[in-house]
């Protein structure tokens, strides 16, 4: 049944239009529904954008009132809370290629073991950011557009840049 919920998605619900458009033909409902059926947990309202790529869904989780951006990328284990928004072109990548050896090129040298990617509660994503393997996004946070993260963003932080470091806490007492 996964097959065909997933032959679903990226025949038809992939390419609708996006969700807040006049004439979305119910696209926003329905990649929800298939999302429900092909991701490891799925809340309620949630909203998967268009052209937002996940694989078979397999390992992801999607807390209540969030969303996946127009045309992003998710693969692997990746966990994302609630009322999380995230901008278009968003990559979230929870493995990378192998380097160590100098004896044969990298390309031969296979990928690295998947580390999960946990996106805490209401989190803000900008717009092509880049979220690399094992990264923890703390509850609250805002990640600048354009932005790689390597390393964990603590909650209530504003993290960005190219390695993202934080920027400054959103509230004073923090």
């Amino acid at each position: 049944m996964k097959r065909l919920y997933l032959g679903l998605y990226y025949s038809i619900a992939f390419n609708m239009p996006r969700s807040e458009r006049p004439f979305s033909f119910g696209a926003k409902k329905l990649r929800g529904f298939l999302a429900s059926k092909l991701f490891v947990k799925a809340g309620k309202n949630i909203n998967i954008e268009k052209g937002a790529y996940f694989g078979s869904g397999k390992g992801i989780s999607i807390g209540d009132f969030s969303g996946i951006g127009v045309d992003a990328k998710l693969s692997g284990k990746v966990t994302i809370g609630s009322h999380v928004m995230m901008g278009p072109e968003v990559m979230i990548y929870t493995s990378n290629h192998n380097y160590g050896r100098d004896d044969i090129p990298m390309i031969e040298q296979g990928d690295s073991e998947m580390e999960p990617v946990v996106v805490g509660d209401d989190v803000w994503i900008g717009a092509r950011a880049i979220i690399l393997p094992g990264v923890e996004l703390g509850k609250g946070c805002i990640i600048a557009a354009g932005s790689v993260v390597t390393k964990d963003v603590p909650p209530y932080s504003i993290a960005g840049g190219n390695p993202a470091r934080v920027i400054k806490k959103r509230f004073e007492d923090e």
